[in-house]
């Protein structure tokens, strides 16, 4: 599906168990809503085929929609480190289907996604909801938050390219920037 707009954002809200996505495009001056979902990976019990899943679905959402941009919510760091290692595998294999598209990533903090939508960099996930509800009137709640939080992802980064000097910065210092430095160390 082709579209006139020349600025598409996916944002993926990375996830073991639920991975939230959002697709945004600005036409004229206005954001407009896509497409927003959960993959679900509560039923898989291998990790490796979550991690599989999750790489056909961030691709066919790629196909679909033909991004210009890639944004994702960097890990937080949590007090279970076996979390934290399923959730960054899951966090690269999103990364890693974007960049075999050839799409720019950005990561962006938790907190600095908050503040960019709501103002609040402590705000909850049905704050969240409500402003990008008003923002973008996409009507209903949706089942899992994650979706949400993936559009929040999108839109915290389209803030970020419209206006650099708020804050929220890129963060260009991941494994997608080491890779890009050091292609000689690619198998």
């Amino acid at each position: 599906m082709a579209h006139e707009s020349s600025n598409i954002i996916l944002g993926i809200d990375p996830g073991t168990l639920l991975m939230g996505y959002g697709i945004i495009c600005l036409r004229g001056k206005n954001l407009h809503l896509m497409e927003m979902g959960t993959l679900t990976l509560k039923g898989t019990p291998d990790s490796y085929e979550k991690l599989r899943k999750i790489h056909e679905k961030i691709t066919a959402l790629i196909e679909i929609h033909h991004p210009q941009s890639f944004a994702i919510e960097a890990p937080f760091y949590g007090k279970n480190v076996q979390s934290m290692l399923k959730l960054g595998r899951a966090q690269g294999v999103a990364i890693a289907a974007a960049m075999q598209a050839r799409l720019k990533v950005c990561e962006y903090a938790p907190k600095k996604i908050k503040q960019a939508v709501t103002g609040n960099g402590n705000a909850s996930k049905e704050q969240i909801w409500r402003m990008l509800e008003r923002m973008l009137h996409f009507g209903e709640k949706p089942r899992y938050f994650d979706a949400t939080d993936a559009v929040a992802v999108a839109v915290c980064h389209y803030f970020q390219q419209k206006h650099p000097d708020l804050g929220v910065r890129d963060n260009r210092k991941g494994w997608a920037d080491f890779i890009l430095e050091h292609p000689e160390r690619i198998a």
